[in-house]
C-alpha cells in the first residue's frame, strides 16, 4: 500500500495520466484552427494574436501554446492541412468538361467572404516570410498541380491534347483569370464567363 492509500500494483492507477499532464483534446484543436481562419479574415496576419485566437476559440492562451509555439507556426499548420485535403481531379469524359468543373469549384471557393479576405493578406505577408511563402506554395500551388496534371493526362490519353502539353501552364490558365477577376479587381463573373473561360483554356492548351 502506498502513502496515499492506493495499491502500487493497481493497473488502473498505473494507467492514470500523471498530475499536470496536458491532454490535447481534439475538439479544442479544431476550435483553434477554425478561430485562425476567422481571426485572419477579421484582422489580418499582422494584427492577429494568440490572445485573439484563444478568445475566439473559447480556450485559454495556454491551450494554443501547447499546440503551436507562435502564430506563424499555427498558420503554417492550418495552410498545410488545407493542402493535405486537396481537391479530387474531375473526370467528366472531356477536357472542356473537366476544366469547367475545376473553374466552378475554384470560383466558389474564391467567392467565399473568408477566402477573399485571407488569401490576399497571406500572399502579401508571404513576401516578408519565406516560411509562410513555402507553406502557401504547397497549399495553393503544389497541391493543385497534381489535379491539373491528372486532368491533362486524361485528355492526352483521350487524344484531346498533344503528349507534350505543359500541365503547369494548365494550372496557370485555370487559376490566373479567376484570381485576377475575383480577388484583385474584385469584379463579379458575368453570365457565361466560366463556360467561355473553359473553352479558352482548352483551346490555349491545344485541344483538338
Amino acid at each position: 500500500m502506498t502513502k496515499n492509500g492506493t495499491n502500487g500494483n493497481d493497473p488502473a492507477a498505473a494507467r492514470r495520466a500523471p498530475a499536470g499532464a496536458a491532454v490535447l483534446r481534439a475538439d479544442k484543436t479544431e476550435a483553434i484552427r477554425a478561430a485562425v481562419f476567422e481571426e485572419l479574415a477579421a484582422v489580418g496576419f499582422a494584427r492577429m494574436s494568440i490572445e485573439g485566437i484563444a478568445r475566439r476559440a473559447g480556450v485559454g492562451k495556454t491551450a494554443v501554446y501547447r499546440r503551436w509555439r507562435s502564430k506563424l507556426h499555427l498558420v503554417l499548420d492550418v495552410t498545410s492541412a488545407v493542402a493535405a485535403a486537396g481537391l479530387p481531379a474531375p473526370d467528366t469524359g472531356s477536357l472542356r468538361g473537366d476544366v469547367r468543373m475545376l473553374l466552378e469549384v475554384a470560383a466558389r471557393a474564391l467567392r467565399h467572404p473568408m477566402a477573399s479576405q485571407i488569401l490576399p493578406d497571406l500572399l502579401a505577408e508571404a513576401a516578408r516570410s519565406p516560411e509562410l511563402a513555402a507553406a502557401l506554395r504547397t497549399a495553393l500551388h503544389d497541391s493543385q498541380e497534381g489535379v491539373a496534371a491528372a486532368v491533362v493526362a486524361r485528355a492526352v490519353a483521350r487524344g484531346e491534347l498533344p503528349p507534350d502539353v505543359d500541365a503547369r501552364l494548365a494550372l496557370d490558365l485555370l487559376a490566373g483569370p479567376l484570381y485576377w477577376r475575383l480577388l484583385v479587381i474584385r469584379d463579379d463573373l458575368p453570365e457565361g464567363y466560366l463556360d467561355a473561360l473553359a473553352g479558352s483554356v482548352s483551346a490555349a492548351l491545344g485541344a483538338e
